[in-house]
C-alpha cells in the first residue's frame, strides 16, 4: 500500500494562520490534500495536526484524521518528529488491516505546489529504481545559489557564507547565476520515501533527513512551502499554471 501523510500544526507565529489562508477560493491546506486524493497511486490520505480547523478542512477533502502529540506540536518541534510520529501511527493502522505500507508521500499544509502528477512520478521513479530511498520535489533557483549566499561577520561586514574555497578554483566563478549549472533545492512539494528512511532517519542526509541518502529528483519549477504573505502571489501563480480558477475548480 502507498498512503500520504500531511502535517501541520496551529500557532503559527511567523505567518499566523497561514495554514487556511485563502488560496483562489480554498484553503491553502487543501491542496497538498487535493494532489494526494487525486493521484492514482496512492492508497489512503491521513493528515496530521493538533489544530481543530485544520482537521475539519482534512476531513472535508478525505483524509483521515492522526492527533499530533502537543511535544510535536511547539516552535520548537521538527518536521522530521512529526513524519515520524505519523508514519509510525499510519503504519500501525495499515498493518492492523493485514496490509503492509510500501512508500509514504510526506506532504506539508503549507506547502501547495504539488498536484498528482508529480506524486505519481515520483512513486513511477522509485518503483522503477528500488535502490533508491527517496524522490523529492525540486525547483531550480539559480539565483540563490551557495556562491551567492552571505552573512554578517562580527564587524557587521557581508562575507561568504560558505567559504569560496570550497568551490575548488576561484578564478571560474563570476556574478552569472548560471555559471555553476543549475542549483537544486528541494521544494517541499513531496517527499515520497521507503519506510526505512523513516526508521533510521539518523543516517539521512542532512538537513531533511527523512528523504535518506539516495535521492531521486521530481522536477517541478516555482516551488515553495509558504512561509510569508509575498509569497502568497507565487503560489497563485503556480496553481493558475497548473489549471487552478478561482473557487479551486482545475481546468479540463
Amino acid at each position: 500500500m502507498i498512503a500520504a501523510l500531511v502535517i501541520g500544526r496551529k500557532g503559527s507565529t511567523g505567518f499566523p494562520n497561514k495554514n487556511f489562508l485563502n488560496v483562489l477560493g480554498r484553503p491553502l491546506a487543501a491542496y497538498p490534500i487535493i494532489a494526494a486524493q487525486e493521484a492514482s497511486s496512492v492508497d489512503r490520505v491521513y493528515i496530521s495536526t493538533d489544530c481543530d480547523i485544520l482537521r475539519g478542512i482534512g476531513e472535508e477533502y478525505g483524509a483521515d484524521f492522526i492527533e499530533r502529540p502537543a511535544f510535536l506540536a511547539s516552535n520548537e518541534a521538527l518536521g522530521e518528529d512529526a513524519f515520524k510520529h505519523g508514519y509510525e501511527v499510519v503504519r500501525e493502522r495499515i498493518q492492523a488491516e493485514g496490509q503492509s505500507l510500501d512508500m509514504l508521500v510526506l506532504l506539508m499544509c503549507n506547502a501547495p505546489t504539488i498536484d498528482s502528477s508529480l506524486i505519481d512520478e515520483g512513486i513511477e521513479k522509485l518503483q522503477e529504481n528500488p535502490e533508491a530511498d527517496s524522490a523529492v520535489t525540486v525547483s531550480v533557483y539559480n539565483m540563490w545559489s551557495p556562491i551567492r549566499a552571505r552573512k554578517l561577520n562580527s564587524d557587521g561586514h557581508l562575507e561568504p557564507f560558505v567559504p569560496l574555497d570550497v568551490f575548488g578554483d576561484t578564478s571560474l566563478l563570476n556574478c552569472d547565476r548560471d555559471s555553476q549549472g543549475d542549483v537544486f533545492f528541494a521544494d517541499m512539494g513531496a517527499s515520497i520515501v521507503r519506510p526505512r528512511c523513516l526508521e533510521n532517519m539518523d543516517k539521512g542526509l542532512l538537513p531533511q533527513k527523512w528523504m535518506g541518502q539516495k535521492i531521486l529528483p521530481i522536477r517541478n519549477w516555482g516551488g515553495l512551502d509558504l512561509d510569508y504573505a509575498w509569497q502568497i502571489g507565487m503560489v497563485e501563480f503556480w496553481l493558475r499554471e497548473h489549471g487552478v480558477t478561482y473557487e479551486g475548480m482545475r481546468k479540463e
